[in-house]
């Protein structure tokens, strides 16, 4: 069941900036849902019409079965939001925050209580509930933006960018929290331009460039349109072999691609895994010596790369679009 739906989803900026470009996405409930791409990409500002933050110029949307245009305050109190900056008090304490925003949110003083402690274990916040939040470090600090996103028991999360200036070890750590959450039913959708963050999170994802979804499925599949995996060979009396190699694995239906790189020849095919066995008997039945042979799979900065003619990893590493996204 599909828990977020839209259908030409447009946003124009200026009057010709198209931000979101006709955008039709799918999420299914109970599921970590990716959207991944550099900055200026539109991430931000489609989570932001989906979680009304701002009018949808065109097209339609449904989050958790209610309309985003007609009925946006029926849809508020189906979902959570964390934006890049959060919206933690630094002159209270993680508990206040807590306490206020279940009370925004119209729960009673005894559920509050008993939801603070719930989110105070499912995030593992005890060691720093009672400071002031002026004191979190970055990793404590978006842990308790996610608990004040999820008070009220969403049914959908939205998370925006939500290990940006984080560290390797506190991105993990939230990593291991997000996917707590889904584990118990929330379905998350959060944006991203880190790779390994989209990779590692996703049960599916989608790839944004200049306001369109240029690509959506879950990692394997996406990776597994640019050609299959990819295998590696270098060979003994490589000159001689590397010809006969070439020949030898034209011929085979289930090898998509092969080429020379230098000393070696590397082939593309469906499933590296299932293939190699068979490569290797193949190989050993021409008395061709494997000197190494390495798999792989393609990344998601290949699929990026494919898509859109540039490198995901480099538009991000040229800052283009610092700032928070559109």
């Amino acid at each position: 069941m599909n828990i977020v739906e839209a259908k030409k989803l447009t946003k124009v900026y200026n009057g010709k900036i198209r931000a979101v470009d006709e955008l039709d996405l799918e999420i299914k409930e109970g599921q970590i849902f990716g959207f991944l791409g550099p900055n200026g990409a539109g991430k931000t500002t489609t989570l932001r019409m989906l979680a009304t933050l701002i009018p949808i110029d065109s097209g339609e949307a449904t989050v958790a079965g209610q309309d985003v245009r007609r009925h946006p305050a029926n849809v508020r109190r189906h979902i959570g939001y964390v934006g890049q900056f959060g919206g933690a008090d630094g002159l209270a304490t993680g508990r206040e925050d807590l306490m206020l925003q279940g009370q925004l949110n119209g729960m009673n003083s005894q559920d509050v209580k008993k939801r603070i402690e719930e989110l105070i274990d499912v995030l593992d916040l005890r060691d720093f509930a009672d400071r002031k939040c002026s004191t979190y470090s970055g990793g404590q600090r978006r842990r308790l933006e996610v608990a004040l996103g999820i008070m009220h028991r969403p049914e959908v999360l939205f998370l925006d960018e939500p290990t940006t200036g984080l560290d390797p070890q506190n991105r993990a750590n939230l990593w291991v929290q997000i996917r707590k959450l889904r584990d118990t039913g929330t379905t998350i959708f959060l944006t991203t331009h880190y790779l390994e963050e989209a990779d590692a999170l996703s049960d599916e994802l989608a790839i944004m460039d200049h306001g369109k979804v240029v690509a959506q499925g879950t990692s394997r599949e996406l990776k597994q349109q640019i050609a299959g995996d990819s295998v590696l060979f270098s060979f003994k009396n490589d000159r001689v072999n590397i010809i006969k190699t070439m020949q030898l694995f034209k011929k085979q239906p289930y090898i998509r691609e092969a080429a020379i790189e230098g000393e070696h020849v590397r082939l593309y095919v469906k499933d590296g895994a299932e293939a190699l066995p068979e490569l290797l008997r193949l190989l050993d039945k021409e008395n061709i010596a494997v000197k190494t042979m390495a798999l792989s799979e393609p990344t998601l900065d290949d699929v990026f790369l494919r898509k859109t003619g540039r490198s995901l990893r480099d538009t991000v590493a040229n800052g283009k679009g610092n700032g928070e996204s559109k």
